[in-house]
C-alpha cells in the first residue's frame, strides 16, 4: 500500500519575477502596512542613538564643525589651494559636509537596520519595508539636527536666502535616493559578510575626496572628468546652491541622476524583497 505526501511547493525568485504586477501589488500592500511598525523602529532607533552618549544631538554637529576648522587653517595656511567658493569657506565645508553626511548615513543604513533586526526576522513575519522606512526616517531626524547648523550658517555668514532655498528639499530628496539604492544593493551581501562595511568604510573615504566638498567643482584635468563622472556629484552641487546661491550650474546632470536613481531604486526595492527570504533563512541556520 503506497502513502501520498503532499506536494511542497517552494515559490522562488524566478517564479515569482513571472508575475510582476502581483509582485508590484504585494509590495505596495506591505510598505503601506509597514508604516506603524517603521514608527516604532524609528523611536527605538532615536533613543538607542542618543541613550547613552553625554553629547547628544551635539554629534550632528561635531563632523562638519572640525572639518571645516581644519580645511580652513590648511587653506588660510596655504597647505591646501581649493581656489575660490561662492560661499564663505568655513560655510561651504560646513554646508557640504553636512549634506555628504546624509548621503552617506543613508547609504548605510538598509545594511545597518537589517543587522539590527536580525533577531526579530528571524521570529517574527512583518512587512521588510518596515526596517527600510524606519531607517530612512532616522537619516531625516538627523539631518533635522543638522539644519539648525545650516541656518546658523546662514545667519553667522549673513548669507542671503532665495526663493531656491525651497526647492533644495527636492535636491536632498534625489541624494537620499541615490544612497538608499546603493546601500539596499549591498544589504544582502553585506549582512552576511562584514567584508561589505569595511569596504564601504574605506571607499567612502576616497569617495569623499572626488566629491566636491571641500572643494569646489573643478573645470579642467583629468581630475575634472572624475568629479564629473561621480553620481553624488550634480545631487550635492544642486541640492548646496539651491540652498543658497540660487545659481544652479549642474541641471542636466542632476535630472540625469535623479532619473536613474528612481528607476534604480525601484529594481534594488524588487532585489531587495526577493532576497530577503534567503537571507533570513541563512541568518536562521
Amino acid at each position: 500500500m503506497s502513502s501520498k505526501h503532499p506536494a511542497k511547493v517552494k515559490i522562488t525568485a524566478k517564479s515569482r519575477l513571472r508575475h510582476p504586477l502581483q509582485l508590484w501589488q504585494e509590495m505596495w500592500r506591505d510598505l503601506l502596512a509597514s508604516r506603524e511598525l517603521a514608527w516604532q523602529l524609528l523611536i527605538r532607533d532615536i533613543k538607542a542613538q542618543y541613550r547613552q552618549s553625554f553629547l547628544g544631538i551635539f554629534w550632528a554637529f561635531i563632523p562638519p564643525i572640525m572639518t571645516a576648522v581644519g580645511f580652513t587653517l590648511a587653506s588660510d595656511a596655504k597647505v591646501l589651494n581649493v581656489g575660490t567658493t561662492e560661499l564663505p569657506y568655513p560655510a561651504y565645508v560646513m554646508f557640504s559636509v553636512s549634506l555628504w553626511q546624509t548621503f552617506i548615513e543613508s547609504l548605510n543604513a538598509p545594511i545597518q537596520g537589517i543587522i539590527k533586526a536580525k533577531p526579530m526576522l528571524a521570529k517574527i513575519n512583518f512587512p521588510r519595508e518596515a526596517i527600510i522606512v524606519a531607517k530612512l526616517g532616522e537619516v531625516l531626524f538627523n539631518f533635522g539636527i543638522k539644519l539648525i547648523l545650516m541656518i546658523g550658517l546662514f545667519i553667522f555668514f549673513r548669507m542671503p536666502v532665495t526663493w531656491s532655498v525651497f526647492l533644495a528639499p527636492l535636491g536632498l530628496i534625489q541624494l537620499i535616493m541615490l544612497g538608499t539604492l546603493i546601500g539596499l544593493l549591498l544589504a544582502p551581501l553585506g549582512v552576511l559578510y562584514q567584508d561589505i562595511s569595511r569596504s564601504l568604510t574605506m571607499l567612502t573615504g576616497v569617495w569623499l575626496f572626488l566629491t566636491p566638498v571641500v572643494f569646489p567643482v573643478p573645470k579642467q584635468g583629468l581630475f575634472s572628468q572624475l568629479v564629473a563622472l561621480n553620481p553624488v556629484t550634480p545631487l550635492l552641487v544642486t541640492t548646496r546652491e539651491l540652498a543658497t546661491t540660487g545659481v544652479l550650474t549642474q541641471v542636466p546632470q542632476f535630472w540625469l541622476v535623479s532619473v536613474l536613481s528612481l528607476v534604480g531604486l525601484l529594481i534594488a526595492w524588487v532585489v531587495y524583497r526577493l532576497a530577503m527570504p534567503i537571507l533570513v533563512e541563512r541568518m536562521s541556520s
